[in-house]
């Protein structure tokens, strides 16, 4: 049971500011896929609830082929899944979203929101993440902008401090010989991962690596970055070796744990082969892209 709140609903941006900043048992909903559960569940009882759904200036898509792809924090993932630029110049976007939970959900929440609630299992993040994406929030004083690498903490925490929204997600441009790819493993489709893997291949024109990235997901308190991993496959020449390689030190490095859904060491082993195969088919990507 949910108990009584004051409801708050701004027009504005600015307006969202100015209350955020004047109620201290605040808490910000948009699509509440996330926080209205929380609410029945009783681990919530805010006295203001502030609804943004409606402050029209954090809702957009748009994309340069200098600046890259920015996103309003208020989009909702069926605009994202559904959005013809983001397909063409982001298909593992429009991937993950194609399997975030349901489309009744995908219709009502949002990219802000999912980011700002910072569940180590959400699917956005490992992929924005391998992205190089930035986020950008803000609170009536002025914004703050960050890598996403930077901007978990903990389980459920943010860099945010009361009165800050999240505003905006930047991606930049792709580079030219660049692929991505990310897969979750989940025992049904529209689940959060039991656990995820997202990797980002850049080539060199002779066919080496320039850059990797690998984002595990639900493999810890936050979004994890494998660095170690990373490092390894760094001007090479990639193979299944490397790959298989690169998934071994992903298991090693995780900091999974273990539930109802899956012991500590099966989501190991499913992190190392979903890490090999995401490295292989962002590689594959890359081999082919102009």
């Amino acid at each position: 049971m949910i108990n009584d709140f004051h409801y708050l609903k701004p027009a504005s941006l600015k307006e969202a500011l100015a209350m955020y900043a004047q109620h201290d048992d605040c808490k910000v909903i948009c699509g509440g896929q996330s926080l209205l559960i929380v609410m029945r569940q009783g681990m919530l009882a805010p006295e203001y609830l502030l609804d943004i759904k409606h402050v029209k200036e954090l809702s957009y898509i748009k994309f340069d082929d200098k600046d890259g792809l920015r996103i309003g924090a208020t989009t909702t993932h069926r605009e994202i899944e559904k959005s013809d630029i983001i397909a063409k110049k982001y298909p593992v976007l429009v991937a993950m979203e194609q399997k975030l939970a349901s489309i009744q959900t995908r219709n009502w929440g949002t990219i802000g929101g999912n980011l700002a609630h910072a569940d180590p299992a959400g699917d956005p993040a490992p992929v924005l993440m391998a992205l190089k994406a930035n986020i950008k929030f803000g609170n009536e004083k002025g914004d703050n902008t960050m890598p996403l690498d930077e901007f978990f903490v903990d389980y459920f925490e943010t860099k945010m401090d009361h009165g800050d929204l999240v505003l905006e997600v930047h991606v930049p441009a792709p580079e030219p010989k660049f692929g991505c790819a990310y897969q979750k493993f989940n025992l049904l489709d529209s689940d959060m991962g039991i656990v995820a893997a997202a990797a980002a291949v850049t080539l060199n024109a002779d066919g080496t690596c320039k850059e990797a990235r690998i984002v595990l997901g639900n493999a810890g308190p936050t979004p994890m970055r494998v660095t170690k991993a990373e490092d390894l496959l760094k001007g090479k020449k990639l193979d299944d070796k490397l790959f298989a390689e690169a998934g071994q030190i992903a298991s090693e490095e995780a900091q999974p744990v273990a539930d109802i859904h899956a012991s500590e060491e099966h989501r190991r082993h499913v992190l190392g082969v979903l890490t090999k195969r995401m490295l292989k088919k962002a590689f594959e990507q890359a081999q082919k892209a102009a």
